[in-house]
C-alpha cells in the first residue's frame, strides 16, 4: 500500500486522470461482454420457432413469444409480423429501419473506448513532459551532483509513460474485438430476419 501511495506521489497529476480512464474502460469493457452475448441479442431457434407458429396460422402465440423474448431479434421480428402480407420490399423497409434502431444500442460506449484508447498514449506522453521538465528544473536548482533530486523527474516521465500504454493497449484490442462482435451479431440478426421477412412475404414482391 505504501508502494502504491508512493507511486501516485511520482507519477504527477497525469496518473489519476490515467487511473480514472482505466476504470472506465473496464466498466465499458464489463457492460459490453455482459451486453453482446448472442443469447441476448440473437437467441438461437427463435426465428425457427416464429415461422412455425407463423406457418400454422398461430401469430397471436408468435408475438406472444416475441414479447416475452424482449431481444433485439424479437423486436424486429415483431415489426415484420406486423407488416405481414404486405409486399416484401415493404416488410424488408420496415425490419431495415427497426434494425438500424436495434443495432445502434449495440455500439454504445465503443466510440468512448476507441477515445480511452487513443487518448491514454498523450496522456502518458503529457506526464512524460512534465516529468523531464521537472528533471531539468532539478538540474537548474541542485546542479548535475545530486541524483535524488533527478530521481522524481525521471520517475514522473516513465511511470506515465507505462501508465498511459497499460490503459491504451487492452482499451485497443477490446475495443477492435467488440467492433467485429457486433458485426457477427448484425450478419446473424439479420440472417433469422430475412428467414421470416420471405415466409411473411409469400412469394409477393
Amino acid at each position: 500500500m505504501q508502494d502504491l501511495l508512493e507511486l501516485f506521489r511520482l507519477g504527477g497529476f497525469v496518473l489519476p486522470l490515467l487511473l480514472l480512464a482505466a476504470i472506465i474502460a473496464l466498466a465499458i469493457i464489463g457492460n459490453r461482454f455482459w451486453v453482446l452475448r448472442r443469447a441476448r441479442i440473437v437467441p438461437a431457434g427463435l426465428v425457427e420457432r416464429i415461422a412455425e407458429l407463423v406457418d400454422v396460422g398461430k401469430v397471436p402465440q408468435a408475438v406472444k413469444q416475441l414479447y416475452e423474448s424482449d431481444t433485439p431479434l424479437a423486436r424486429i421480428l415483431l415489426v415484420a409480423l406486423q407488416h405481414a402480407g404486405k409486399p416484401r420490399e415493404l416488410i424488408k423497409e420496415a425490419v431495415e429501419d427497426a434494425g438500424r434502431h436495434e443495432m445502434a444500442h449495440l455500439d454504445r460506449y465503443l466510440n468512448f473506448l476507441g477515445s480511452i484508447a487513443g487518448v491514454a498514449p498523450l496522456l502518458g506522453l503529457l506526464g512524460t513532459v512534465f516529468g523531464i521538465m521537472h528533471a531539468f528544473a532539478a538540474i537548474g536548482a541542485v546542479g548535475m551532483g545530486d541524483p535524488k533530486a533527478l530521481a522524481g523527474g525521471i520517475a514522473e516521465a516513465l511511470i506515465t509513460t507505462a501508465a498511459g500504454l497499460i490503459v491504451a493497449i487492452p482499451s485497443l484490442l477490446f475495443y477492435r474485438y467488440f467492433r467485429g462482435r457486433v458485426e457477427v451479431l448484425v450478419l446473424a440478426t439479420e440472417k433469422d430476419v430475412l428467414k421470416l421477412v420471405n415466409l411473411l412475404a409469400g412469394g409477393k414482391s
